[in-house]
């Protein structure tokens, strides 16, 4: 099982790869730089290099960032899109000296202008960030809870995008578990999961699934809340998760938490509900 957290880049970011190899991942997530703001440094190559070495060294066959917090890529506002659209492009580019095989983005929001209108600006971002980047990295597309404005709620969102992606080959989808619940997709248990992911094939293509953010919901079903909490712990629950970690589609693709850090449960924790219900 491909199983992982979110982890730090304090330091350098090789030293992201030596944590999630100290508490027992076999996947993780980064960001590449401060996800709270817009400005970056280049990627010091003595710290590329190394990072490269350690996925190497420490046989890490996935590895997964994130796009930062800001940008917008479903913006109505020229300024902020077309700033979106190139901070997406300059992740895609450090992800392929990194060596990383997945940037996750989130589909943003269309600030009331509309969701034909967000989606159309999605695609646009997506087009010209891939027409952009020449490399190996895929671009995985992110559902959502279904917050005011959001683009990406609905698996047909997705399909809808994907269909109008020029280069189709690099563009995939992160499946967020929170997320789906929280836009109305059942998964607290075995018959409700394989009623999604059923859907899930029947709209988008479970080949199009490439990484899964495990991640319980602190809101009900349809709730339309993004807020994660700890495995087992929310309204999905275990038994939810048992179905989901098990489902052929999802058990051999990397599974990154995103689960809370609190008195409650940590990491590792999580690390090992996961694996618990999972029967590894």
């Amino acid at each position: 099982m491909l199983l992982g957290v979110h982890v730090s880049i304090t330091g350098s970011i090789d030293k992201a790869v030596d944590r999630a190899k100290e508490i027992g991942c076999t996947t993780f997530q980064i960001f590449t730089r401060n996800p709270r703001g817009w400005k970056f440094s280049p990627l010091n190559q003595k710290d590329v290099l190394a990072f490269v070495d350690k996925l190497k060294a420490h046989d890490f066959r996935r590895s997964v960032a994130h796009m930062p917090y800001l940008p917008n890529i479903s913006s109505p506002i020229n300024e902020s899109h077309e700033r979106s659209v190139e901070v997406l492009k300059a992740e895609l580019s450090r992800c392929g000296q990194l060596g990383i095989d997945y940037l996750v983005t989130h589909l943003g929001s269309h600030l009331g202008k509309g969701l034909d209108f967000g989606l159309k600006r999605v695609i646009d971002a997506c087009n010209q960030s891939l027409f952009s980047v020449d490399n190996n990295v895929m671009l995985l597309l992110e559902n959502t809870a279904g917050t005011k404005n959001s683009v990406g709620f609905e698996f047909e969102h997705m399909r809808f995008i994907i269909d109008r992606i020029e280069q189709k080959d690099r563009v995939g989808l992160c499946f967020d578990t929170c997320h789906a619940f929280a836009a109305g997709y059942d998964l607290r248990n075995k018959e409700a999961v394989n009623e999604t992911l059923k859907l899930f094939g029947e709209i988008i293509g479970l080949s199009k699934l490439k990484a899964v953010h495990i991640n319980d919901s602190k809101g009900d079903l349809g709730s339309h809340l993004d807020r994660h909490e700890h495995i087992g712990m929310g309204f999905i629950g275990e038994e939810g998760f048992r179905a989901v970690l098990i489902h052929k589609a999802i058990r051999e693709l990397p599974l990154i938490l995103e689960t809370p850090v609190d008195r409650r449960r940590g990491d590792l924790g999580n690390l090992e509900k996961v694996r618990e219900l999972a029967k590894i």
